[in-house]
């Protein structure tokens, strides 16, 4: 077993500045997106402006799936403290960038920085709490890490919706936080030794990529409600967005409590807990496709946020669990990078299949199936560990 920080100085001090940390990669995700109309006004002189601006809310997700696996070679290579500490300024620095910035492709290029930051907090935070913990407690404050993002990512919605009111650059403000959040980091975090055996060990990809791979499938599936919603909602005659956005944070909600229930339903085994998860997903993916009903809709995308909330800390329990702590690292980078991926291309398939299939209800219908055929693909074929998730170990 690779030394780690004691339980006497790894606790909820350190738990709770690491949940902390791994809000902020959502950050940009939500908080803007009520403020993207006002962008366009204030750059509607510019070229481009329909494309950029909304490039502006997905550019980072792109960053952070290129960036993660490099962030997690420089994790496992140097110092995982030093690095998230330092991306956690730089992040408040070129997340605060557009209060002051008059050009857009300036602001293109500073929320690609920022990505690129949210790379390595996501990494190193990650890391850090499978480095700090192990067995139950690691289970368990994964699944607090999903549980943290999701009812994050609904505060920030509603956040920069107020905010906003203020301006399209006020939300921007709110990067300032990781630069607070960065000094409680610097006194309370410890960067774990590692042994000189562990660093000559051979690097496991056989282990990681197919953990990484379906988790890129996983991310697909997760995202594609999240963004999909509120267009299912409006082409079901549901015209009023507070309306939209309770259903929203329903279904928020829902992602919640079953990223809070994997603790529990870890000894279950990954394999067991995978074929489950996408089955779900997709049954509820169905549901939405199959009714013009709003509540049967609210019930579906219920069942998919639920199922999906399980999903995150199961797939990364799979990838990571088992990895020694100088491989850490790079396999929590590579599955932050698949899991960003499978995000960033979720729109960009349901956008392709709609224009094939001619409706958005028949592409979220295809996802569904794809879904299914995951979970018949981990129940057949690949070879996923039966053992209790909440027994590994470093």
């Amino acid at each position: 077993m690779s030394p780690s920080v004691s339980a006497a100085r790894a606790g909820l001090p350190q738990l709770i500045v690491l949940l902390a940390g791994s809000c902020m990669p959502v950050l940009g995700a939500v908080l803007l997106s009520p403020v993207l109309p006002r962008m366009s006004e204030h750059f509607a002189a510019t070229p481009g402006v329909a494309v950029l601006v909304p490039v502006v809310l997905t550019v980072p997700a792109l960053f952070v799936a290129l960036g993660a696996p490099f962030a997690g070679a420089v994790a496992d290579r140097f110092d995982r403290k030093r690095l998230l500490i330092v991306t956690m300024v730089a992040y408040s620095a070129f997340g605060t960038a557009p209060l002051y910035l008059d050009s857009l492709q300036a602001i293109l290029v500073s929320r690609v920085l920022v990505g690129v930051c949210e790379a390595a907090i996501m990494t190193c935070c990650t890391t850090l709490i499978a480095d700090y913990w192990s067995g139950p407690r690691r289970a368990r404050y994964l699944g607090m890490q999903t549980l943290a993002t999701t009812v994050a990512a609904t505060v920030f919605f509603a956040l920069g919706g107020l905010l906003g009111a203020g301006g399209w650059r006020t939300p921007f403000w709110m990067y300032a936080a990781a630069a607070l959040i960065a000094i409680p980091m610097a006194f309370l975090l410890r960067q774990p030794a590692v042994s000189r055996h562990e660093d000559r060990q051979p690097w496991p990809w056989r282990a990681l990529a197919v953990p990484s791979l379906v988790t890129v499938g996983g991310g697909v599936v997760f995202y594609t409600l999240i963004v999909q919603l509120p267009y299912v909602l409006d082409g079901a005659g549901v015209a009023d967005t507070a309306v939209i956005g309770t259903v929203s944070a329903v279904m928020s909600l829902a992602t919640a409590a079953g990223a809070g229930l994997f603790a529990r339903a870890a000894g279950r085994g990954a394999r067991a807990l995978l074929v489950a998860e996408f089955a779900l997903s997709g049954l509820g993916l169905l549901l939405v496709f199959a009714t013009g009903s709003v509540p049967m809709i609210v019930a579906g995308a219920v069942l998919t946020g639920f199922a999906t909330g399980l999903l995150l800390p199961t797939l990364l329990t799979w990838a990571v669990g088992g990895l020694p702590f100088s491989r850490r690292g790079r396999g929590t980078g590579l599955w932050t990078a698949a899991l960003f991926l499978g995000e960033f291309l979720s729109p960009l398939l349901v956008g392709g299949l709609t224009a094939v299939t001619g409706g958005l209800g028949t592409s979220l219908a295809v996802i569904g199936v794809a879904s299914l055929a995951l979970a018949a693909l981990v129940a057949t074929v690949l070879t996923v560990s039966a053992s209790p998730l909440d027994a590994a170990a470093p």
